[in-house]
């Protein structure tokens, strides 16, 4: 534990945190813009797997899927899921040092507050293992594992409520530090006067 913190106290410059913030949603522009419209063209109206926050079952995989068709599915494999291997690990880096940062500005990092940095962690881990069941099932198709399907479900639901968690504690924590400046400045100006 010790050795993580001190990974993530030695990485809070607001630089490193500000260019991994931008790289991180630049490729989530391009999943929302790109990869993710590109695959739907196949899909009739289907959400994939990874937009279904509350989860799926094994007919609904199977209802995408042949919806989808080969190259739909195809889509899905080379260009989808490509680009949201990558994402996963950039926002668990990005998010859990950006909350980090905003902790440190509010004296806060070594409190119990600090293990809001792990949110972000696990919620990448969890999309790993979903993208991982998904990419399995879509080289499996139509011989899709019952038991697979479960537990690829239940990753897509530990991301959602994990990425959930994360974004309302960051709005709580950027709304304690906009309180803390805001603060300061009144007494800055009050010494001023």
């Amino acid at each position: 534990m010790k050795r993580i913190r001190k990974i993530i106290e030695t990485n809070l410059t607001g630089k490193k945190v500000l260019l991994l913030f931008l790289l991180t949603n630049i490729v989530y522009a391009i999943m929302l813009t790109v990869t993710i419209p590109k695959t739907m063209t196949f899909s009739n109206g289907l959400k994939l797997l990874d937009m279904m926050p509350l989860g799926y079952d094994l007919e609904y995989i199977n209802m995408l899927f042949e919806t989808l068709g080969e190259n739909g599915r195809q889509v899905y494999l080379t260009n989808q899921l490509p680009v949201d291997m990558i994402y996963p690990f950039l926002f668990g880096v990005s998010y859990c040092l950006l909350v980090g940062y905003f902790l440190n500005k509010l004296n806060k990092l070594d409190s119990v507050f600090f293990y809001l940095c792990f949110l972000p962690l696990i919620a990448g881990i969890a999309d790993y293992a979903e993208n991982f069941g998904i990419f399995t099932m879509l080289k499996n198709f139509p011989d899709l594992s019952p038991i697979t399907a479960k537990v690829t479900n239940v990753f897509s639901v530990v991301k959602s409520m994990t990425t959930t968690v994360f974004f309302v504690a960051l709005i709580l924590t950027l709304l304690m530090f906009g309180i803390k400046k805001i603060k300061e400045r009144r007494k800055t100006s009050a010494n001023t006067v």
